[in-house]
């Protein structure tokens, strides 16, 4: 099987590469980050003038209908320039909105995306809930033509830059029940919505967010019921899987700097490149560089054609696991590999070491996905004996 890029991809993949040296090398990163917004709408309308914000979007609302395979040449760029605008927010938000009942609401937020007007987020994570999917507090209420939603939110990457969020909260049942969980998109401007906004380790912008009493139409519910949690863990495998593909990026990134400093740097006479030590371990990195990318296409592959929930999550836990490993071993190795300059805020390797360092939390740790891939086996073992016992054999 040809796992290399089509010519399509290797378009994009160049005029990604041209974007990105005329308005996002590293100094324009450091303005762009420290700038109040911590974004730059003038990057977002260029990626709309690429085409890469319409990538994901359905064909039948301005979009390519391209699938998170044909997003990874991007998704690696972006790892690799340490892109802070939030693309994989928007799109996982998108995602949740191109399955909303309501044709005129959807139209016009999946337009604005594709055309660059518009970033989005997902905000679902609760302080008290780490990676458990299910644990919602915030609550929504039934009003007359609508609801009324209360709770918090934590760590929404993005928030702070967007104009639309979708937001997870319980309609019914406890803290955990699996069934009462709805879906709404939330305007950042309406009344009642505040924010904590604060930058993050790795240099993006998240927020907690505040719903105090936050009406919302009866249109801007997507889902409830099991049908949301099925769409929540769908679009957070998404985001798992696009995420997979950032991480190679910037872990090729980290590598092929490494390896250019120790070619260059030299100790008792030579390059520490000559050093067999030092050799060794370049070769281990490199080695982690390849297995990050196979998983991160076998992620993508998942969610893109897996009809099977539980063999989905597997596989997704299974590229988490092993990216995320990839990312504390690489990062850890360029900065040793630099010395005391590694870990300097002025040198671009110490920002992808804190990019990877956060990658490997992001969307779960190791822990968590190494127990949602045991429990996701159990599964799958438990449903291979009901079936054999069906058959007789």
């Amino acid at each position: 099987m040809d796992f290399g890029y089509s010519e399509e991809q290797r378009q994009l993949v160049d005029s990604i590469r041209r974007l990105v040296e005329r308005h996002y090398d590293f100094d324009a990163r450091r303005r762009i980050v420290e700038s109040p917004a911590g974004c730059s709408h003038d990057v977002w309308r260029a990626l709309a003038d690429l085409g890469v914000l319409a990538l994901a979007i359905p064909v039948d609302h301005g979009g390519f209908g391209g699938r998170a395979v044909d997003i990874m040449p991007f998704m690696n760029a972006v790892g690799e320039a340490l892109i802070v605008e939030p693309y994989v927010a928007t799109l996982v938000a998108a995602r949740l909105i191109a399955r909303s009942a309501f044709d005129s609401l959807r139209a016009e937020l999946l337009r604005a995306v594709s055309e660059g007007r518009s970033m989005m987020a997902f905000a679902h994570a609760e302080r008290s809930a780490r990676y458990d999917v299910r644990r919602v507090e915030t609550r929504a209420r039934m009003t007359e033509g609508g609801y009324v939603i209360e709770g918090e939110k934590s760590v929404v990457v993005g928030a702070p830059c967007a104009d639309q969020l979708v937001v997870s909260a319980r309609l019914g049942g406890d803290v955990s029940d699996p069934g009462g969980l709805a879906l709404f998109i939330v305007d950042v401007s309406a009344a009642g919505v505040s924010m904590l906004s604060y930058r993050t380790l790795d240099d993006r912008r998240a927020a907690d967010v505040h719903l105090d009493g936050v009406r919302v139409d009866e249109v801007a519910r997507i889902e409830a019921g099991t049908d949301a949690l099925a769409m929540i863990e769908d679009a957070l495998d998404y985001a798992t899987a696009l995420v997979c593909a950032e991480a190679v990026g910037a872990l090729r990134y980290a590598n092929d700097t490494t390896l250019e400093y120790t070619k260059t740097r030299r100790q008792f006479g030579v390059p520490i490149a000559s050093f067999q030590a030092l050799q060794h371990r370049l070769v281990d990195v490199f080695i982690a560089c390849e297995q990050a990318e196979s998983m991160a296409l076998l992620a993508c592959a998942a969610v893109d054609g897996e009809n099977d929930p539980v063999r989905r999550k597997r596989t997704v836990s299974a590229a988490k696991l092993r990216i995320s490993q990839a990312c504390r071993h690489v990062s850890q190795e360029a900065v040793q590999l630099h010395g005391g300059m590694g870990m300097s805020d002025e040198m671009k390797v110490s920002h992808t070491f804190r990019r990877l360092t956060a990658i490997a939390q992001e969307w779960g740790d190791v822990d968590h996905h190494l127990e949602r891939f045991a429990a996701c086996d159990d599964a799958l073992l438990a449903a291979d004996r009901i079936d054999t016992g069906r058959s007789g054999t």
